[in-house]
C-alpha cells in the first residue's frame, strides 16, 4: 500500500504577508498556488518530520515509488537513467540507484548512498552506482544546494527532441512549468559522461534556476525540492517533448502554430511552480503506482 500522502508529523503553515495600508498596517495573507487551486480546504504542505531517520524512511520510499512510475511510463532503457535525493542529515551525500537493476523492481534497500567523491558510504553495497549518473548528479548537487533531487533517463521522447538543441514552445499551459530560466539546453554533447568536466558543463548549463535540461543528443535532467518534485517534472518535459514533436510535425503541413503570450506563461508558471504544488502533482501516480504493485514501499 502506498504511503500515505498526508503525514502525521506537524506541517509548516503558509507564511502570513503585512501588506501597509495607509497609517495602520493590516495582516493580510496571500493565497499560495497550492491553496488557489483547492476549491475548500487545502491540501497540506509537504510534510516535515521529527527525525532525520523517519525523513530518510519517508524519501526512499517515494525514490522506489518514482522509479516505479519510471517504469511504467516506459522509461527504462538497459543501465542508463538515474535518480538522485540528497540526504536530510548529510548534505554532501546523496542517495542514488544501484547500476543495472530494473526501475520496476527496485525498493527503498536497494539505494546507494553516495558522497560528493563518489566513495559509497551507505546503503546497498552490493552493486555499484552509475558513474556517468554520479558525475551528472553530483555536479548538480554541488552547484544548487537548493536541489535536493534530480532525475535522468533515456526517454524516447526526450531523446528525440534532444537531437534539435533547441527549448520546448510555450504550447500549452502544461509546458509553461518551464518558462523562462525554468528549463535550459546544454549544447556541448561530448558522448558518455564519464569525466568530471562534463558533469559541471552540464550543471553550468542548467543555472541557478533551472529546474529542466534538454541534453542535446541525450536526454533530459529535471530537478526539484522534493524526488516527488523532479519525477513529476521529468514525465511532464518527457510528455511536452512528445507534444512539441507532434506540433511541429502538423505545422511542417502547414498547420498555424499559435505560442502562448509571455505574460500568460509567466503567471501559468507562478501559479504552477512551487515546490508544494509540484510535490502534489506527483502523489496520483505515486499512489496509483502503489495500489496496483504491493510492496513497492516495503524494504
Amino acid at each position: 500500500m502506498a504511503p500515505s500522502a498526508v503525514s502525521t508529523e506537524l506541517v509548516a503553515a503558509p507564511q502570513a504577508k503585512l501588506v501597509v495600508h495607509g497609517s495602520k498596517q493590516e495582516e493580510a495573507r496571500e493565497k499560495t498556488p497550492l491553496e488557489a487551486m483547492s476549491q475548500g480546504v487545502p491540501l497540506p504542505g509537504i510534510p516535515l518530520f521529527s527525525s532525520h531517520d523517519k525523513h530518510r524512511a519517508w524519501i526512499l520510499e517515494h525514490m522506489a515509488g518514482a522509479f516505479r512510475v519510471f517504469a511504467a511510463k516506459g522509461l527504462t532503457e538497459g543501465m542508463s537513467g538515474h535518480i538522485s535525493v540528497r540526504d536530510p542529515e548529510h548534505a554532501h551525500t546523496f542517495w542514488t540507484n544501484p547500476l543495472a537493476k530494473h526501475f520496476a523492481t527496485l525498493k527503498p534497500s536497494d539505494m546507494v548512498l553516495v558522497d560528493y567523491d563518489g566513495k559509497v558510504v551507505g546503503g546497498n553495497t552490493s552493486r555499484p552506482a552509475n558513474a556517468a549518473g554520479f558525475l551528472i548528479h553530483s555536479a548538480v548537487h554541488k552547484a544548487r544546494p537548493d536541489v535536493h533531487a534530480a532525475c535522468h533517463c533515456h526517454g524516447k521522447a526526450g531523446k528525440a527532441w534532444s537531437a534539435f538543441g533547441k527549448k520546448l514552445d510555450m504550447i500549452n499551459q502544461d509546458v509553461c512549468y518551464f518558462y523562462g530560466d525554468a528549463q535550459a539546453v546544454y549544447n556541448e554533447h561530448g558522448g558518455v559522461v564519464l569525466s568530471e568536466a562534463e558533469g559541471k558543463r552540464m550543471a553550468a548549463a542548467l543555472g541557478p534556476k533551472g529546474k529542466g535540461l534538454i541534453l542535446r543528443n541525450h536526454g533530459l535532467l529535471t530537478v526539484g525540492d522534493t524526488v516527488d518534485e523532479a519525477a513529476f517534472l521529468y514525465t511532464l518535459m518527457e510528455r511536452s517533448c512528445e507534444i512539441q514533436l507532434m506540433v511541429d510535425a502538423a505545422a511542417a503541413n502547414g498547420l498555424t502554430k499559435i505560442l502562448i503570450d509571455d505574460e500568460t506563461a509567466a503567471y501559468t508558471f507562478k501559479m504552477s511552480s512551487e515546490p508544494e504544488s509540484l510535490y502534489w502533482e506527483f502523489q496520483p501516480d505515486l499512489e496509483y503506482e502503489g495500489g496496483v504493485n504491493t510492496g513497492v514501499f516495503e524494504s
